[in-house]
Formats: C-alpha cells, structure tokens, sequence
C-alpha cells in the first residue's frame, strides 16, 4: 500500500499540501498496515541536515549530501510495542538499531540511499540533493547485523546470516520543486512475531542450542505494502540456558494473516540433534503469538496441535498457543 506524506517547507509553494494556520504547519504521513494518520506538529521547520553516514553498494556515494533539496527526519515510529498492548509512539533510537534512507525513480530505479546506526549522532536525519521531479522515498528502521539489499523497493531483503528483527517502514512519493522540503516521517511496524517459550523444569544438560526453522513467511517485503514478497526458508539458532527460554522469530506474511510450520531441533555442543518438534503456527501482522511449553517433556518428532487460542483485537494484540 502507498503511503502519503504531506510537507513542511521552508517556504510556501504549490506542491505543498499542508493545512496553515497562525504560521503553524501540521504534517503527517500515512502508515501501511492499518492505514493510520499519525500527525505531527512543526513550528517554522527546521532545516535537518547529515553530514555523514555509511553507504550499501552505492561506493561512490560515501555521504549524504549537507545541501540537499530534500531532508527527511524519523520524526517517531508507531508501534505496539512487544512488551505491552500500549499503542506508543517512540524515538527511533529505542525502536532499532539501523535505519536505511533510499530513493527511488518512479520506475523503481534506486538512485540514493543512505545507512544508519543508533551511534551516529544524527541518527534519524538523512539530507538528499535530487533533481525536480517525483521520487518514492522508502525508509526502513531494524535490528539486524546488516543492511537489508533494497536494489529493489518491491523486493527488500534479509539474510538468515543479518537475522530477522522487530522491523518498520514508511513509504511515499516525494515531490521535489525549486524550494528545498524538509520531511518528518512516522515508521510502522509491518512484521509478525512469534515468541517462543520454554516451560520445562529443567534443560537437559547435552542441549546447548535450539535450531528454529519455519517457512510460510518471507524474509522480504514488498516496501509499497508491508507484505512478504518471497517463500522464504528462515533459519535462526540460539543458545539455551536455564536463564534463556524465550526465543522471538520475526518473519513478513504474505497477507495480514497466515500459518508459518515451525520445526524446533535442540542440538549439543557439536550442533548433532537430540530431539526434535514440528509446530503450525497462526501468525498476524503486527501481533505475537505466544508459543509456550515444555519442550522436552512432550513427545518428541510431532506436528502438535493447537489447543488454545486468544486474541486480543485492541488495535494490535496477542494470540497465545500452549503446546
């Protein structure tokens, strides 16, 4: 889905589409999964400037530029937050550790892009120099080890190797004039969690790690609806411990539902399989589903079957499963 953004300018012009009153300029951005204006309030908006940042396979271009045309700002990112039930809105230096600027031609053609990382002073400030003309600007923020490859808005992508992470978006056109414009977006979050929980006594002591694999969802998105564009095979491992017995894995769905099969294998310290599981998992855009029980006292190699459900519809929720 395409997201709208309205602008403040530093001075007045036709292609604004802002409502003014008492030198007051309101903007906001559409979001993409539930279609929500987030508003924002700007006050003789500030010229937001970047004067570095790393670049993804575009080498000659090391640097945002400092006179740019179009500067954009993370002014917040929308999200119920995975700990809570409580709509928020938060910086995004509490929300990710990376966000990626890029700019696309109308026909989809990246001709810019920026990276960032939550160390950089100016993290959530990107200034681009464009030529007039309409752009699609797509903003992603995340926790992974990498940068996603985002050659393609309609196709963005993570690795098994980067891992999957709380993920968020905003995309929209762009129109560039004589006069620079200043942007402040609000980011939303477009993926689906399952929290994976252990409530067995004791782990055995041979088991070291726990290996999810699951397909049925994507490890990209289509930037222009928020929705997994590939059949992915994800593949995450994690340590286990008596402390650690909670494991979240993040995947895109293909709609704003859909079942992702979970095989769980526990491994020793050599990664040779001791037991193993095989769950169908509901997920949905934007909620957790909550996968708990004890793991080493089932039954071993199964497809379990669900045996409760709830769901809590409060503008983004919870479905918990016991297995």
């Amino acid at each position: 889905m395409q997201k709208l953004f309205s602008m403040c300018a530093s001075q007045a012009h036709a292609f604004v589409s802002c409502v003014c009153a008492s030198a007051r300029i309101f903007v906001h951005c559409v979001c993409p999964s539930v279609c929500v204006f987030v508003p924002c309030v700007c006050i003789l908006c500030t010229l937001l400037l970047l004067p570095s940042c790393e670049k993804l396979q575009l080498n000659n271009e090391v640097s945002a530029e400092s006179k740019g045309n179009l500067r954009v700002k993370v002014f917040q990112i929308e999200k119920t937050p995975f700990t809570t039930l409580t709509r928020a809105a938060t910086p995004a230096s509490d929300a990710c550790t990376r966000l990626n600027f890029a700019i696309y031609n109308m026909d989809g053609t990246r001709i810019k892009q920026v990276n960032q990382t939550s160390t950089e002073a100016d993290f959530g400030k990107a200034s681009f120099k464009l030529k007039q003309g309409d752009y699609l600007l797509v903003v992603v923020g995340h926790s992974s080890n990498g940068n996603p490859t985002m050659a393609d808005p309609t196709c963005i992508k993570f690795t098994n190797a980067q891992g999957y992470t709380d993920t968020f978006i905003c995309s929209g056109t762009v129109t560039i004039a004589e006069d620079p414009v200043d942007y402040e977006v609000s980011l939303e979050r477009i993926v689906a969690l399952c929290r994976f929980v252990l409530t067995d006594d004791e782990i055995p002591s041979d088991v070291k790690k726990l290996r999810f694999y699951y397909t049925g969802g994507s490890g990209a998105f289509d930037a222009t609806t928020g929705l997994g564009c590939v059949n992915s095979k994800q593949d995450v491992k994690f340590d286990i411990t008596a402390e650690n017995k909670q494991f979240d894995l993040y995947t895109f769905l293909h709609d704003t539902e859909g079942t992702i099969h979970l095989t769980v294998t526990a491994l020793d310290a050599s990664g040779v399989e001791i037991t193993q599981r095989e769950f169908d998992v509901p997920m949905q855009q934007n909620y957790i589903t909550w996968l708990t029980g004890a793991f080493f006292n089932g039954s071993g190699s199964s497809s379990t079957d669900v045996t409760k459900v709830t769901v809590n519809t409060d503008w983004a929720g919870e479905t918990h499963i016991t297995f």
